[in-house]
């Protein structure tokens, strides 16, 4: 029979509560040593173009990019990937994955997403904290690791999609800053302008069947197509 009291358990919960917190944070932090800050997913190319120029053409591409990318492509995969983690699913996470590989429509997309998986990937080993079951095989991409740590740090589905979904939008506000530039008060106002968007993407990706994923950003990969021949850039995609 337990002998651990009500406010112990309370204590416990909260601890872990606390815990997952923290661990989310240290996952989508700008200070994660993975290289996420060299690549723009073609917002370099959007600028040189003109297509993107100010504050508010800014705020429409990334709701456009929100809406039909992440929405309907990494948020509900990453829903599939860490339910597929915590039932040690090897062959759902290699479905995924592959999945995932098979939407990146250019070559820089898909460099980025294997680049940071790896990155992520070294930065665990070297943290020991690898899963040993199922493993993690060489060019697992980035989505997939970051669900495993996710999963591993405790972090509910909802908070590691919201997680991923602000990681996503902060690099892309960083990018701005530095190429378009956008200033830091400008930045804010877009945080403002599309946090309600980001809950309203999780709210949509929790409730998609799988029939109902796949991106559709045509102007997305037609900009990170030309970027690989753009005469001068400052990040890899």
């Amino acid at each position: 029979m337990s002998t651990t009291m009500p406010t112990e358990l309370a204590v416990l919960e909260s601890q872990s509560d606390d815990l997952a917190l923290l661990g989310l944070l240290q996952l989508v932090s700008p200070a994660l040593p993975i290289g996420a800050f060299a690549f723009s997913q073609g917002l370099e190319s959007a600028f040189e173009l003109g297509w993107v120029t100010n504050e508010a053409s800014l705020g429409d591409w990334l709701s456009g990019v929100l809406e039909d990318g992440l929405t309907r492509c990494e948020l509900p995969v990453l829903v599939r990937l860490q339910r597929a983690w915590v039932k040690g699913d090897a062959s759902a996470l290699s479905e995924w994955d592959a999945w995932l590989c098979a939407n990146r429509e250019t070559a820089e997309l898909a460099a980025e997403d294997a680049r940071l998986g790896a990155s992520l990937k070294r930065l665990l080993e070297s943290l020991e904290l690898l899963p040993s079951e199922p493993e993690l095989p060489a060019g697992t991409g980035y989505v997939t690791v970051f669900a495993w740590t996710a999963q591993m740090r405790g972090v509910s589905i909802r908070q590691t999609l919201l997680g991923f979904a602000w990681t996503w939008l902060e690099n892309q506000l960083a990018v701005a800053c530095k190429a378009l530039p956008l200033g830091h008060t400008s930045a804010q106002r877009l945080v403002e302008r599309l946090r309600p968007q980001l809950v309203a993407a999780v709210d949509k990706a929790l409730a998609l069947d799988d029939d109902d994923l796949g991106p559709v950003l045509p102007g997305l990969a037609l900009a990170s197509a030309l970027h690989e021949t753009q005469y001068s850039r400052l990040f890899r995609s």
